[in-house]
């Protein structure tokens, strides 16, 4: 890259931004005027051939134009021409007494292969008809044309009536005769039969009478106003008549001010460019320099991140890393760009579970994945890594592969180590603490079934002596004796549990059974203060939880209503319950002590917080980890009539969870 901009930061001097002195400069404008020439040179030559190329194409399209009307009017001139044949024809067959059922066949015939005659009819010397094809129809230009033709002399072709609306009417009066033949021709079916479709698509064909009013027309639509038309006269055959052919094409007119303006515009265009060449190469130079410097400051800014960085493609070659990800594994980028699996920073115990993760990639589209793994630096020293990968897309938004965000959590994994274990020293603490302060009562619960033993003890012993021992009286004593002895056990075993050291172990647990015990265990301790534990248990869900803990949490909230109750005088009852929840089961301890300060609310449950006098603040602070611990919700309100009610919550055990149970 450096070696690119050492490059372009020299001045060539065929470059016209160059560096050059000035004569070198008055050279490269001189040349920069050739192509000005030569554009302009190009830009006349055009607009002449344009110019040519639309004068012949007007007169190739007026003489088409020309060409098409003059056979669209003989056309139609041929076709009234055997219309007047047929008329004249049925006047010498009259004349030559052909019968007159044979005059209508021919005229039907007639009619039938050309639609546009919409009758004939037969006027006598009177004016009146004597028969009509196809039948009985408006003959009012007919009778007018057939009075003309009475009055004046006979002919040998018809004669046409002017235009009424969109029909003319022709009549004939044969050699000898006063009788009048006439026949009606409707125009715009005439047009529509005997102009052809490639005409009509063309040209729109108009019949116009001498006020320029329309007759008849053929068009497939309207043309443009300024397209080009030819006009013919059709007098005769039709009186005062003119056939007007106008063409579709009406764009060349536009189309040759449109050229010269295109030419113009680009000339114009091409000079504005040839002036802005000048300006764009040295904003592309400077450009470069930019491009050049950004991408220095980036990787300068890469470069000093104390994240490591790394891409790979799909197959898990690497693509690149940063230097902070090379000091976290102790391999240089040249060891590690290009790399195929397994990598050399990997774990020798962990490349199975490495490679099982990347064909996971590999399968599961493009969302951004997170874990934790162990990486292996070049010095053989282990450290643990949190890695996030996260999809690399290209400038065309094309998944290409990965990129990885990778941060040492070696001593962050220490440290969150020694927090916990300090978080169950301080539980373990607290159990002391609480055996402590039960001293007196347990003591006193342990003299109870010990004093039972030993007199249950020393009976047996005087039955045994005396030689005459009923076996039904020293097998009842041994039995008690043996309670008693159970019932010690329970009580050491408890003591035992709660103050031994070990890790959680989390279980499907009955929350009724555990909280009856522990209100069991807190019996003696509530009776030496003269407060009586009413239990109210429903059946509630299962939950994974850690007995010990629960009943370190239970006992903690249970003896802290006990004592607040003792110091208050209350008479009424620690009640503590159980009820089921929407996936979760709910125990609440409700005393009725002197409450809880609202200065002291919000902070209940931070460590060193108490309400004691002699209080060391860290019970509830271990109630609320312990329910945190277990996904759970530790809350207190005010209780109704006094005192406060401590609300725990715990999410029920999984079908699948209690399974694996």
């Amino acid at each position: 890259m450096e070696e690119r901009t050492g490059r372009q930061a020299g001045a060539r001097p065929s470059e016209p931004w160059a560096l050059d002195p000035p004569a070198d400069r008055g050279r490269v404008d001189l040349l920069s005027l050739m192509p000005l020439v030569a554009i302009v040179a190009l830009v006349a030559l055009v607009a002449a051939s344009v110019w040519i190329a639309g004068r012949s194409e007007t007169e190739q399209i007026r003489t088409k134009l020309a060409t098409d009307a003059l056979w669209v009017e003989q056309t139609l001139r041929f076709q009234l021409s055997v219309d007047e044949d047929m008329l004249a024809r049925l006047g010498l067959d009259e004349a030559g007494g052909t019968a007159p059922a044979v005059l209508e066949a021919r005229a039907r015939a007639h009619i039938a292969a050309n639609p546009e005659i919409l009758s004939i009819v037969w006027h006598d010397a009177e004016g009146g008809i004597r028969r009509a094809v196809p039948g009985p129809a408006d003959t009012r230009a007919d009778e007018e044309l057939a009075a003309q033709l009475r009055r004046a002399e006979a002919r040998a072709r018809p004669v046409y009536a002017l235009m009424d609306g969109q029909t003319v009417t022709m009549g004939l009066r044969p050699q000898g005769s006063d009788e009048v033949i006439t026949a009606t021709v409707s125009l715009p079916l005439m047009l529509e039969r005997h102009i052809p479709w490639w005409i009509a698509e063309q040209y729109a064909v108009w019949l116009l009478d001498g006020s320029d009013s329309v007759r008849a027309r053929r068009s497939r639509g309207t043309p443009e106003p300024e397209g080009p038309s030819h006009s013919i006269s059709f007098d005769p055959p039709l009186p005062g008549a003119v056939l007007r052919i106008t063409s579709y094409e009406g764009a060349a007119p536009f189309a040759r001010a449109l050229l010269p303006a295109a030419i113009a515009g680009l000339a114009a265009f091409a000079i504005l460019a040839l002036l802005a060449l000048y300006r764009n190469a040295q904003r592309r130079r400077a450009a470069e320099l930019r491009l050049n410097e950004e991408m220095a400051f980036r990787r300068s800014m890469e470069e000093s991140l104390t994240v490591g960085l790394r891409a790979k493609d799909h197959a898990g070659r690497v693509l690149y890393v940063n230097s902070a990800f090379c000091k976290l594994v102790g391999w240089n980028a040249e060891d590690l760009v290009g790399h195929d699996q397994p990598m050399p920073y990997w774990a020798p115990d962990r490349i199975e579970e490495t490679l099982r993760r990347q064909r996971a990639l590999a399968v599961g589209g493009a969302e951004p994945q997170a874990f934790e793994t162990r990486f292996r630096r070049s010095d053989g020293t282990e450290i643990d890594v949190q890695v996030y990968e996260a999809p690399l897309i290209d400038a065309k938004g094309m998944h290409r592969g990965w990129m990885g965000s990778i941060i040492d959590i070696t001593e962050a994994r220490r440290a969150a180590r020694l927090a916990r274990e300090q978080e169950e020293s301080l539980a373990r603490t607290g159990r002391l603490v609480t055996l402590g302060e039960m001293a007196s009562t347990l003591a006193h619960e342990l003299n109870q079934p010990l004093a039972a033993i030993a007199s249950y003890a020393a009976g047996a012993a005087n039955l045994l002596r005396q030689e005459r021992a009923d076996p039904a009286l020293l097998s009842s004593a041994l039995a008690k004796l043996s309670h008693q002895a159970d019932r010690a056990g329970q009580i050491i075993r408890r003591i035992q549990d709660l103050v031994r050291k070990r890790e959680p172990r989390f279980s499907a647990l009955d929350l009724a059974t555990v909280v009856r015990e522990t209100a069991g265990f807190l019996e003696a301790d509530a009776r030496v203060r003269g407060v009586r534990i009413a239990v109210d248990v429903a059946p509630a869900p299962l939950v994974l939880a850690d007995r010990i803990l629960l009943e370190q949490l239970l006992i903690n909230l249970m003896r802290n209503g006990i004592e607040a109750m003792g110091e208050a005088g209350a008479v009424d009852a620690l009640t503590v319950s159980l009820r089921p929840g929407p996936a979760r089961a709910v125990i609440e301890v409700a005393d009725r002590g002197p409450g809880i300060a609202p200065e002291v609310a919000d902070r209940l449950f931070d460590a060193f917080t108490s309400t004691k006098a002699e209080g060391m603040g860290i019970g509830l602070n271990i109630c609320r980890t312990i329910v945190e611990m277990h996904r759970g919700r530790l809350t207190h309100r005010p209780r109704e009539g006094g005192g406060t009610v401590f609300r725990v919550a715990l999410p029920a055990a999984a079908e699948e969870g209690v399974a694996a149970e």
